[in-house]
């Protein structure tokens, strides 16, 4: 699609051949259907090209060009008064005035949205009790976090849902769009943390759980209010009366019951197993949560939960020895983690290593704790790695709490939650982990153990929170079996009860579902949904927190005793006592049943049986795993059913420089700053106001600096929904320049302007018919535009049912810059004024339905401006319709389909451009434009546009059509239109330098014809290209032939022009 920033100017702008026609490329249906016309076509916009430039020669010769204007001097444009929103809240906005000269984004989209939600049209609309027979779509927002305000990716997520369902209340359906947010645990617990260090000075600790968690319920009300006013400025079409929040007390009661049903069926179970640990939260975190930062080789890092002065080596695999039990032999292992040696419980070799087979079933001796380890024979080994032996640490590798468990081996815990050397790690116990790593290689080098460091390119897991480096840590929580739901899942997409879009995600999808792992859902952290478990404690026993047995789970502590006495009948009731997990649910657990929970479940609501299944999933492709298969997991099981029917992976939004968007960086922006325009100052105060430190807001400054040196300027709702869609095909990842938004806020005032000029040409008492039916008065032009009406439809409605956004807006902008505004708005004017009554009523029913239906197409897309817009417009009688955004979607109409019109008006168009470029290029006053036509058909053509034609060319005294048998006087200058049709324009041409240059040319294209043909020669070209390609290559060729055949052409007519 065209950039506005390029092609936009406030006034008309003139259309070239490839604007009007479409893509350059761009095929009728006969060529559609016969691939040898399309290559013709190709060739005659080659053609074309080559007239262009003989045509620029011919200026040349003649010497006539127009002398440049002095340049304007420009005047202050005096400021806009500030508007004032005079419409009471819910009222609908008084429109009876003059449409304003200029567009104001803020004027604009003031009252709105107050009109439509007091009206109930974000409500599902039913007839007679039920659904609407065209159907229902249903569509949950992916709830965003109370962490902070919504940022541009947000934006763009609320503005692809948004045109969806409004398409779809459009097309008459019953439609709901659910909002809500999530309490995203661990991210909101660290920002409240933060600020209470920054404003008051304490910690968590210091208030106790119960005070805390009040204190993140202020953080909640105040940013989900937030939240709520920016998706209702983005223009967001909710039900609010439905609006739902992760921890509101039924959602709280859905959770409990979910994981209460899934514990007592075994999928839900307590075990000690490896987590990803942040030691500084002291948390166990998702795989989400964990960023993995790739290191070329040795690098310094410095760590944050350590002495901030230090910086320790990683990106390094250090080598020693074991020393072998009753020997003198040694055994060489390697590590990057060197400080786990103190939790080594076992060296595993290779069975078939025939250089370590004699010491199999022998022992190694820890240098540090005199311990025993086993020397173990296990397939995991590659012998060809290193030396060919392993240490085994199963309590802090992945890799090896796997063979450890295959071989029995005792599992060591060597660090504290804090991440410090604990008892068992002696004689390092009190140090910090990384600390502990210098002392031990310090300590291996006294004991002569040390054998060398390499560099060693590896990845280091960070807390994407805390940017900590995480732990691999043996923890006792609670796990989700995923196997059986898995498959479940894996099968729904296999079936087609589920849909992914696009294709590469659902790629993705299969990877993730076939490779699953058991879920880790507990978080030692005190904001979230307590998990509904509670340890059995009987009187006189030491029970083990560890066992599962121990645990039961309970939707309330009443029914956890009845449990507890029921699992141990033989233990006094008195005698047992409870207590309920400290823990919190994973936040993608409870946020795992979104779909059903906002519709009621566990209750068998009404809600749940019209809505549920969801039509649709709109969400990022970079949590397709962590979040979308968990909810289709959870849904199936605990519903039997998908919870959506399709998903759409939308590409992430990164800055124009393509990074990742970044507090730290300056590039996060909230949307309304876009939408109302901010200054450098006010983004620079709105980081100092947050949490970052102080020399993370520096380099955010920094960031904001070099990208917005001016500020962000004001591009209004409109401007940036459209500017997000237009991005949006679902491929790649969208490079967001605000620059171009800005564009689009200057596309919103030609389409301002535009409706504004064809409402005064509509005329006051303008009052269009009943219905859309041609009347037999229409003329080619009118034919036109209804015909370009016709396929903007069908391409609108195609691409939006496809989730192709790119496409579907770039078809409305051509229709409406390009079609309706550069091209049939400039047509009508002299009809409308002309003294033809009927053809003058007849290009006003066709401009209003233009505007009407055009209006309808874009609503979707920018329903501010839209509605606005189409309130002024005059309606049909017994029209009652209050609203834009509940009226029907424009369908294609096959009595509008006209190709014969089309093609005559594009040569009309084509005729008239090239006598405004041959206009433009001579200073002729009161110009004689003559057009010779080849053919009756183009002549009788010609000879009946004559009027319009002449019109639209600025300085034409006389337009002539000439027939074949024509004579051109001699001094024309030419413009090849078509084989069949040449444009004249009287003049002084130097047509012997003029052929000379056209024989260069022809020698030229020539050698290219000549270049293109030899690709086409190389071996194997027929059966290794493929056709596309071929097609492709031929286009070029035929092309370059037609090129040559419009300027030998033109020299004919030079030699005849300059021998007459």
């Amino acid at each position: 699609m065209s950039d506005p920033a390029d092609k936009i100017a406030d006034g008309p702008v003139s259309a070239s051949a490839e604007d009007v026609n479409g893509d350059a490329g761009a095929k009728s249906k006969n060529a559609e259907k016969n691939e040898a016309k399309r290559l013709a076509k190709l060739a005659k916009f080659e053609a074309k090209k080559a007239a262009q430039a003989a045509k620029d020669a011919l200026a040349a010769a003649a010497g006539q060009k127009k002398e440049k204007k002095a340049p304007k001097v420009k005047t202050e444009a005096a400021p806009e008064p500030e508007f004032v929103n005079t419409t009471p809240s819910g009222e609908k906005k008084d429109l009876s005035g003059e449409v304003p000269a200029a567009y104001n984004p803020t004027a604009v989209e003031a009252s709105w949205y107050d009109y439509w939600e007091k009206s109930g049209f974000f409500k599902p609309i039913f007839q007679d009790g039920k659904p609407r027979p065209e159907g229902v779509f249903t569509i949950p927002i992916p709830p965003p976090n109370v962490t902070g305000a919504l940022h541009l990716g947000h934006a763009l997520t609320n503005s692809i849902q948004d045109a969806l369902t409004r398409w779809h209340r459009m097309q008459g359906k019953t439609t709901l769009f659910v909002p809500g947010c999530d309490h995203a645990g661990i991210a909101t617990q660290i920002v409240v943390e933060k600020r209470l260090m920054k404003e008051r000075g304490v910690t968590r600790h210091t208030l106790g759980r119960e005070a805390f968690v009040k204190e993140v319920f202020k953080w909640k009300d105040q940013y989900a209010d937030r939240i709520y006013g920016q998706l209702k400025r983005v223009g967001s079409s909710m039900d609010w009366d439905r609006v739902k929040f992760t921890m509101d007390p039924n959602m709280v009661k859905a959770a409990n019951e979910a994981f209460v049903r899934l514990h007592d069926e075994g999928v839900i179970y307590r075990e000690n197993r490896l987590v990803n640990w942040d030691t500084k939260l002291k948390t166990a975190l998702s795989n989400l949560e964990v960023e993995q930062k790739e290191l070329p080789g040795r690098t310094l890092l410095s760590v944050p939960d350590h002495d901030p002065k230090k910086k320790y080596e990683f990106g390094v695999i250090i080598s020693f020895a074991y020393p072998i039990e009753n020997s003198t032999e040694e055994i060489v292992v390697a590590t990057t983690r060197l400080e786990t040696m103190l939790g080594d419980t076992a060296i595993a070799v290779h069975p078939t290593d025939a250089r370590y087979k004699h010491l199999h079933g022998k022992f190694a001796i820890h240098p540090f704790q005199n311990r025993r380890v086993p020397i173990i024979a296990d397939e995991y080994v590659d012998p060809e790695f290193g030396t060919g032996a392993v240490k085994i640490t199963p309590a802090h590798d992945p890799n090896d709490y796997i063979v450890g468990k295959r071989n029995a081996l005792e599992f060591i815990n060597i660090f504290t939650d804090e991440g410090q050397i604990n008892e068992a790690g002696a004689p390092f116990v009190g140090l910090q982990r990384f600390d502990a790593r210098v002392a031990v290689l310090e300590e291996l080098k006294k004991k002569d153990l040390y054998r060398g460091t390499k560099d060693n390119k590896m990845v280091i897991p960070l807390s994407e929170r805390t940017g900590n480096i995480v732990e691999p840590m043996l923890k006792p929580q609670w796990w989700v079996n995923c196997k059986e739901m898995a498959a479940d899942a894996l099968d729904a997409v296999k079936s087609g009860k589920l849909e992914i879009v696009p294709q590469t995600s659902e790629k993705e999808w299969y990877r993730w579902m076939e490779n699953i792992q058991d879920w880790c859902i507990s978080r030692q952290l005190w904001w979230g949904i307590r998990v509904p478990a509670y340890f059995i404690k009987i009187k006189d026993q030491e029970n083990d927190r560890t066992d599962g047995k121990y645990w039961i789970s309970a939707r309330d502590e009443t029914e956890a005793m009845e449990k507890a006495v029921k699992k141990f009948p033989t233990v006094n009731a008195a005698d047992i006592t409870l207590e309920q997990d400290e823990d919190v649910l994973d936040t993608w657990f409870s946020s795992g049943l979104w779909p059903f929970t906002i519709m009621g479940w566990p209750e068998k609501t009404e809600d749940l049986n019209l809505f549920y299944p969801n039509s649709l999933l709109e969400t990022g492709k970079d949590i397709l795993f962590f979040w979308v298969a968990r909810m289709v997991m959870l849904g199936m099981k605990l519903t039997g059913e998908v919870p959506f029917k399709k998903v759409f992976c939308h590409s992430m939004v990164r800055d124009a420089h393509g990074r990742k968007m970044s507090k730290s960086l300056g590039n996060v922006i909230d949307p309304l700053d876009v939408i109302a325009g901010i200054s450098l100052p006010e983004l620079h105060k709105r980081l100092e106001d947050g949490n970052l430190d102080a020399k993370e807001v520096q380099r955010a400054k920094d960031g904001q600096s070099a990208d917005f040196p001016n500020g962000i300027p004001q591009c209004g709702t409109d401007a940036m929904r459209f500017a997000l869609l237009a991005y949006t095909s679902g491929g790649s990842d969208i490079n967001l320049d605000i620059l171009r938004v800005e564009g689009y806020r200057k596309w919103c005032n030609k389409l301002w302007n535009a409706t504004r000029f064809a409402l005064m040409k509509l005329g006051k008492d303008y009052k269009p018919r009943a219905d859309f039916k041609l009347t037999g008065n229409e003329s080619v032009a009118d034919k036109w535009i209804l015909a370009k009406l016709n396929q903007c439809i069908r391409k609108t409605n195609e691409n939006l049912d496809q989730y192709n956004f790119m496409q579907a807006t770039s078809a409305l902008y051509q229709f409406w810059l390009y079609d309706l505004c550069d091209v049939y708005l400039e047509t009508t004017k002299p009809i409308i004024d002309g003294e033809d009554a009927v053809a003058s009523e007849s290009a006003k029913d066709v401009l209003y339905i233009c505007l009407d239906a055009g209006l309808k197409l874009l609503h979707p897309f920018m329903p501010f401006v839209t509605e606005e817009l189409w309130q002024r417009l005059p309606r049909r009688a017994n029209d009652t319709i209050p609203s834009i955004m509940i009226s029907r979607y424009p369908e294609a109409r096959e009595e509008w389909d006209n190709s014969k019109s089309e093609a005559d008006w594009n040569l009309v168009n084509e005729v008239v451009r090239s006598a405004r470029s041959l206009l433009m290029n001579y200073t002729i006053r009161d110009a004689t434009v003559l057009v010779k036509a080849g053919t009756d058909e183009s002549e009788q053509l010609m000879k009946a546009q004559t009027a319009i034609a002449k019109s639209l060319i600025k300085g034409c005294g006389t337009f002539t059509v000439l027939g074949a048998d024509g004579v051109v006087p001699a001094g024309c200058t030419i413009s090849n239109v078509s084989e069949d049709i040449n444009v004249y324009l009287l003049g002084y041409v130097d047509f012997d330098a003029e052929l000379a240059k056209l024989v260069t040319k022809v020698a030229k294209a020539r050698d290219s014809v000549a270049l293109w043909r030899k690709k086409t020669q190389v071996e194997g070209y027929e059966t290794r290209v493929n056709q596309e390609v071929k097609d492709m290559n031929e286009s070029k060729i035929k092309g370059y032939e037609a090129e040559i055949v419009a300027l030998e052409n033109a020299g004919e007519e030079f030699k005849r022009l300059r021998d007459a």
